[in-house]
């Protein structure tokens, strides 16, 4: 059981292009998502309805393919989430950003089977399908710029949106005081100008409700040349965080140090201590940074939200060490006809001066100690100190 539901897990949540079941199913869910959207638009023309039955079909087979995938990703997130206990990580699942799309997505079909009466209320909820497409975008850089720009930038957006409301209400309230005895229709109480204050700030003016007294056209002039400034307030904080995101790495370019690195790999067996942990809870030394994770043969960049799985190939750098004049790093690949062969590390006649510091064996890379067994095959690493340091 623990294999299949891994394997659920890696086709329905870890894209390899060099998978065929994997690609095939990220396929698969994007012509699903296309075909269901299809039919949401193609229903509000007059001319869907000699193919209504043929609609009400599709939207139903694209909604229990919808129900199915989330009730399987809602049986694998454990595996997304690899430090929670089973039923936390299914509500850390269940409340996420993705997993309330997907809900969304397939649930308020199932609505109007419950409530008949509000079925058409609910068809508004249908609109969130669309949403399912941020699933193919983030796949590609461009998507994760702007999430990134927005994480960045929430604290000065939602500052910003607040001001905007804030002011929304004080124009309502201006209005109100300025305007209710000449149309007490039009602004019947403090917040029937809001309707006027929200398309006069975002600039729409839909011109349905207007200022007929003198003192109310004044302050609308003043309430409108504000609200371009304040509209233009997050406009200007989202510019900046994309401005700031592309000017990072031209940063990093002209203004840093610059250190030849070395890179080494390790693969994560099974049962180890990383293994299903986020790169961001596994401490690596200072100085090591985890560049590149080759994973089913396709090689993955990695985040601190990147979860480690068995058989995950690591590359390691770290800084180039210049003392080569002081020691000596060599590999020697022990063929069946070496002494070395079935010997224990503490029986090898090896000068003091040297240690096997590490032994490649197969795809497994062994930290060796004196009781360690050399193999034939094996590669061995071996240190030799040239001349004491100054």
């Amino acid at each position: 059981m623990y294999k299949t539901k891994k394997r659920v897990f890696d086709i329905i949540q870890i894209g390899n292009r060099k998978d065929f079941i994997s690609s095939a199913f990220d396929i698969f869910i994007v012509v699903t998502i296309v075909l269901n959207l299809f039919v949401t638009l193609f229903q509000t023309f007059d001319e869907s309805a000699p193919y209504a039955n043929v609609l009400n079909v599709l939207e139903l087979i694209t909604i229990l393919i919808f129900t199915v995938e989330y009730v399987l990703r809602i049986w694998t997130a454990d595996f997304l989430y690899p430090n929670k206990p089973y039923w936390k990580a299914v509500l850390a699942f269940v409340f996420s950003l993705y997993g309330l799309i997907d809900f969304f997505t397939f649930f308020p079909y199932y609505l109007p089977i419950l409530f008949p009466m509000g079925a058409v209320a609910f068809r508004m909820f249908r609109v969130i399908r669309i949403f399912r497409l941020f699933r193919v975008n983030a796949q590609y850089d461009a998507f994760n710029v702007i999430i990134n720009v927005l994480n960045d930038k929430k604290n000065q957006l939602i500052s910003s949106i607040c001001m905007i409301l804030i002011f929304m209400v004080a124009a309502s309230l201006c209005m109100y005081s300025l305007e209710h005895e000449a149309q007490p229709e039009q602004f019947a109480n403090a917040f029937s100008g809001i309707w006027w204050s929200v398309s006069t700030l975002l600039t729409v003016g839909y011109g349905d409700i207007y200022p007929v007294t003198t003192m109310g056209k004044v302050m609308a002039i003043v309430i409108s040349f504000l609200g371009v400034g304040m509209v233009a307030i997050p406009t200007g904080i989202i510019s900046a965080g994309f401005v700031e995101q592309y000017t990072k790495l031209r940063m990093l370019a002209f203004h840093s140090e610059e250190h030849e690195l070395k890179f080494v790999t390790s693969v994560i067996p099974q049962g180890h201590s990383w293994c299903r942990k986020k790169v961001k809870e596994v401490a690596f030394p200072p100085q090591i940074i985890l560049v590149t994770i080759i994973r089913n043969g396709e090689a993955l960049v990695p985040n601190g939200d990147t979860v480690l799985m068995e058989n995950d190939t690591l590359v390691i750098g770290a800084k180039h060490y210049n003392g080569e004049e002081y020691i000596n790093l060599k590999e020697i690949i022990v063929k069946q006809e070496n002494e070395w062969v079935g010997k224990q590390i503490k029986d090898l006649d090896i000068s003091r001066q040297e240690l096997i510091v590490m032994i490649r064996r197969k795809n497994r890379t062994i930290i060796p100690n004196g009781l360690t067994y050399i193999k034939e095959g094996d590669a061995v690493v071996l240190y030799s100190k040239l001349k004491d340091a100054d």
